[in-house]
């Protein structure tokens, strides 16, 4: 099975996947994307815009893991940032829209887009599962998760991943990197209904 992984992060979301899939990850940000090769070096990974590499690629996959960033959609910064502390509004990065139309109308194989779950009504109907949307052309069971308790996370440490970016220096917000992994275990979860 050939996996795309996009906007790939640590690998947060593939880091209970079998060793001996084919997955290809893309992220932007060269640093992380070391470290997610530290991490994973059987993975093909690379450096780039996750956005154009799905719409040059996706057809060359049988599985797509898309999770395109989410501040600008999620609720706790416009609750807690916007609303609470006065940070400024932004316009919610419509990727997200392009690529789940995209998929839906020219994806031949399986794919998941997993987003926050945002502040306004989605603009495309999603799944619930756990703490997140997903948009897929499969369907994902409810999980059940204990509270992600990110508020109370206030050292790097407490995060699942931390000892492959501890020493990075590249690395500027680790604890944002780590805030930004999808839960290994709704990883699997997702994969295992593929």
């Amino acid at each position: 099975m050939k996996i795309l992984n996009l906007y790939a992060g640590l690998g947060g979301n593939r880091a209970l996947w079998p060793e001996s899939i084919d997955v290809t990850a893309v992220e932007h940000d060269k640093e992380i994307a070391k470290a997610y090769q530290d991490r994973f070096p059987n993975d093909k990974v690379i450096v780039g815009d996750a956005h154009e590499f799905l719409l040059e690629n996706y057809q060359d996959f049988d599985f797509i893991w898309s999770s395109p960033p989410c501040p600008s959609h999620g609720q706790y910064r416009y609750n807690v940032g916007v609303k609470a502390k006065g940070y400024k509004g932004l316009y919610p990065d419509m990727k997200l829209y392009e690529e789940i139309i995209f998929l839906q109308y020219h994806c031949k194989g399986k794919y998941a887009v997993e987003n926050t779950i945002s502040y306004y009504q989605p603009l495309v109907t999603p799944q619930k599962v756990a703490r997140h949307y997903f948009w897929s052309n499969f369907e994902i069971p409810e999980l059940k998760l204990p509270a992600a308790d990110i508020r109370s996370k206030n050292k790097i440490s407490d995060f699942e991943g931390y000892e492959f970016i501890k020493e990075r220096k590249g690395i500027k917000n680790k604890r944002q990197v780590m805030r930004n992994c999808v839960d290994s275990n709704l990883g699997l979860h997702v994969y295992s209904q593929l």
